[in-house]
């Protein structure tokens, strides 16, 4: 749970600490729109992935099921700043099959919380086998890292691309006839 005092003061003591008044006008309100924000960006803190996937129904067939451009927003656990794009996702269930809104809301919740992007990428690759019992399961995220765009290396246009692939998708014939799927 966001502890919203905690923050604000913070936030507070990060303002003086750059040289800047906490208490000039323009900054008065600054804490609390900033923990107000926090407390969104980091909603998944806590929320168990699988309990998402758990209202299932049986498999009649076993076909692929993909959804594509997924939006996400994450938060770098190295610099504290966001990133944003899209989580493509497929996978071959076993049995049983979830609710397409299902897997919108396991990115949000995984994004929602301090992340690397490889990690988030295994998160719901993982959370899919798991809770799914996925015969396969291929994860990609396509995402902007404010942490290059306006610090550092300072590329604001590069994309960083990451994948995951279980089970059957682990071999590359089968990932690839999914990942030109995706590409489309």
């Amino acid at each position: 749970m966001v502890d919203i005092d905690r923050i604000k003061s913070a936030v507070t003591e990060l303002i003086t600490a750059i040289g800047e008044d906490p208490n000039r006008s323009e900054l008065l309100a600054t804490p609390e729109k900033f923990a107000e924000a926090y407390q969104e960006f980091f909603k998944g803190v806590g929320v168990d992935p699988l309990a998402i996937l758990s209202d299932t129904f049986p498999a009649e067939q076993n076909d692929v099921v993909i959804l594509k451009d997924i939006e996400l927003v994450s938060i770098c656990e190295h610099h504290l700043l966001p990133f944003t794009g899209v989580a493509h996702i497929a996978y071959l269930p076993k049995d049983k099959v979830v609710g397409l809104g299902r897997l919108p809301k396991l990115v949000e919740v995984l994004s929602a919380r301090p992340q690397l992007q490889e990690n988030l990428t295994s998160q719901i690759a993982e959370a899919i086998q798991q809770g799914l019992g996925a015969l396969g399961v291929i994860v990609v995220i396509e995402a902007r890292h404010h942490c290059v765009a306006s610090r550092g290396a300072r590329q604001p246009e590069a994309n960083t691309v990451t994948m995951k692939a279980l089970g059957t998708f682990s071999e590359p014939i089968a990932r690839q006839e999914i990942m030109a799927l995706i590409a489309k």
